[in-house]
């Protein structure tokens, strides 16, 4: 069977070699509920059963009625489980629900003897003893393992287990204006599918390891692209943003977004009607009192604040032509 296996803290397999298996043991409340289901399922099977015998004996005498009613009672309920267990590899219908199944101490997939002991011992744990006996062993086991999972060598583990989404390293706004103009048509998939694996597991990985595999793969990018790394960028960083600027690409060029990637902090415009117009509440270069990217509240009448766009200054008395000082129209430049 193999080496035996332990269970550390937090109920992972752990082999005697101190090799990971990556299984983690279920615990009582998940387990019975697989074995509720079960039984609501075993059960209403032999009622199913039940009612075709009582059809099909109606001819026989009390004794041979009761054997094949004793018999049909074993069949569906130890044999049916044995069966179903050794035929889907330790996964009934209610661990399946569940998402549990049954191995072997060393994670190995069961056979037909594991499922035969845990059969025959679940009898008298669980069936004649109405599960007393199976939850006072589970809460007893570090793993979780009744009487028959003992004798059999087996466990029962979890197979769905939620894996917390790791945050990809933020990508630095200047450096992304820098790769703007970049051609990253000359990375390879294959390369890219590990820049996108590598920054969503940098945070698990040693810090001395991490920063190792991303200049590495920075030194790929660079090699295919030409853009140099900044000095003192981390390699993450770099990478981070190389992978938004390909991605922001690929949805303007799938979903048409209007705007592309800004330059000198003013947005350029896409193609379409309305192409070379900022956006509402930008001034424009060479507005008078604006000043170049920077966003302007609007407020009621569409006119701004005073306080950020001074208003012009006026025209001194002795600029002022003869004809604006009695009609008070100035003749245009």
């Amino acid at each position: 069977m193999g080496e035996a296996s332990a269970a550390d803290g937090a109920g992972r397999l752990v082999t005697g070699e101190a090799v990971e298996l990556g299984l983690h043991t279920a615990k009582l409340p998940s387990r019975a509920l697989a074995a509720a289901l079960d039984g609501v399922v075993y059960i209403g099977g032999y009622l199913a059963v039940s009612i075709v015998l009582t059809v099909a004996t109606a001819s026989m005498d009390g004794a041979a009625v009761a054997a094949v009613y004793v018999g049909s009672l074993l069949l569906v309920l130890i044999g049916v489980p044995i069966a179903v267990e050794t035929l889907s590899r330790g996964r009934s219908l209610g661990k399946l629900a569940c998402g549990l199944r049954v191995v072997r101490d060393d994670g190995g997939p069961i056979r037909f003897r594991h499922a035969l002991v845990r059969g025959a011992v679940g009898v008298v744990e669980i069936q004649m003893f109405l599960g007393v006996i199976a939850c006072i062993a589970s809460l007893v086991s570090a793993r979780g393992r009744r009487v028959g999972d003992v004798f059999a060598g087996t466990l029962v583990v979890r197979e769905r287990i939620p894996v917390p989404r790791a945050a990809r390293p933020p990508a630095p706004p200047w450096l992304a204006v820098q790769l703007a103009g970049v051609d990253l048509s000359a990375v390879p998939e294959g390369l890219w599918l590990a820049v996108r694996q590598y920054l969503s597991r940098v945070h698990q990985l040693d810090p001395q390891v991490g920063w190792s595999m991303g200049e590495r793969l920075a030194g790929d990018v660079v090699a295919r692209t030409g853009a140099p790394v900044p000095e003192g960028t981390p390699p993450a960083a770099f990478l981070a943003a190389v992978v938004a600027e390909r991605q922001g690409r690929d949805a303007r060029r799938v979903f048409g977004a209007p705007v592309a990637a800004p330059v000198d902090g003013v947005a350029e415009q896409g193609k379409g009607p309305g192409a070379g117009t900022p956006p509402v509440g930008w001034v424009t270069p060479g507005a008078e009192g604006g000043v170049r990217g920077e966003a302007v509240p609007e407020v009621a009448g569409g006119q701004a604040p005073q306080a950020l766009v001074p208003p012009s200054p006026s025209p001194s008395p002795s600029a002022s032509s003869p004809s604006s000082s009695s009609t008070g129209f100035a003749p245009p430049a």
